[in-house]
């Protein structure tokens, strides 16, 4: 089965570029921290947070943090998604403890454009499914075998037999394999991951889904998000001769993006 990419704002710190303000503001005044919140005026800290953001002040930055739920994206993808570990949190949908019964999976659009690839492509997942689904029940039998033999209870037998079948059986499931995955960062380690993954260079999966996460922080914390995204978009690509050769159209397209 085909899988849809879902990308949502699950939860962030509330009023986040005022608390991150008054963090920054807190380095410099001898105020209690309940009278800097109190004080703060909208336009000040609009002001205030796009001076620390053109001169590269990251570190107040860290103390908002933005919660995503994705799904329908393919395993190919979160492997390259948790590499960004610096200020970031993940749960993903473990495949040793559910069983991918009709897993869907994620179709690359160079190859659904090809009939003759993408029929080779679902062909593919089919018999990996069979694959799959044989494994695991081949090795569900005998260790739920040897579990009673051993003197376990006929429910804890099945339990345990599920389990052990399924975290080998998985080991034929590809990296099309749709997954769900939870993801927690703070504002600074976005601006790094928005800086990679956004890049017309980055892959077109990571790509479009960044582009999402960024697309979301923007309605909620326009000013902190001001000048995220790929590199180019306030400088110099920083890919050399690799470069898209498109820098005008990028920020173009990101310029719309913060306007939506």
């Amino acid at each position: 089965m085909e899988s849809n990419c879902k990308v949502s704002l699950i939860t962030y710190t509330p009023e986040p570029e005022k608390i991150m303000a008054a963090a920054a503001k807190l380095c410099y005044s001898s105020s209690n921290i309940q009278g800097l919140m109190d004080n703060l005026q909208e336009e000040n800290v609009i002001n205030f947070i796009d001076m620390l953001a053109r001169l590269g002040h990251e570190s107040p930055f860290e103390h908002i943090n933005f919660t995503f739920g994705i799904e329908g994206v393919s395993r190919s993808l979160t492997h390259q998604l948790v590499r960004h570990r610096i200020g970031s949190s993940y749960s993903q949908k473990s495949q040793r403890y559910v069983r991918e019964g009709q897993f869907q999976y994620v179709i690359p659009p160079e190859i659904k454009k090809l009939p003759k690839a993408h029929q080779l492509y679902i062909d593919t997942m089919e018999q990996l499914q069979k694959a799959y689904d044989d494994l695991a029940n081949i090795l569900f039998e005998e260790h739920y075998k040897s579990l009673i033999e051993n003197g376990t209870s006929e429910k804890k037998a099945k339990s345990l037999a599920e389990k052990q079948a399924i975290e080998d059986a998985r080991f034929v499931l590809p990296n099309a394999c749709e997954t769900k995955i939870v993801v927690t960062m703070n504002a600074r380690a976005l601006f790094n991951f928005f800086h990679h993954r956004c890049c017309n260079r980055a892959q077109w999966e990571i790509r479009f889904v960044a582009t999402e996460m960024l697309r979301l922080v923007q309605a909620v914390a326009p000013t902190v998000f001001k000048y995220s995204g790929p590199n180019c978009i306030k400088g110099q690509c920083p890919e050399g001769a690799m470069t898209c050769g498109k820098i005008q159209e990028v920020r173009e397209n990101f310029q719309k993006l913060g306007s939506e």
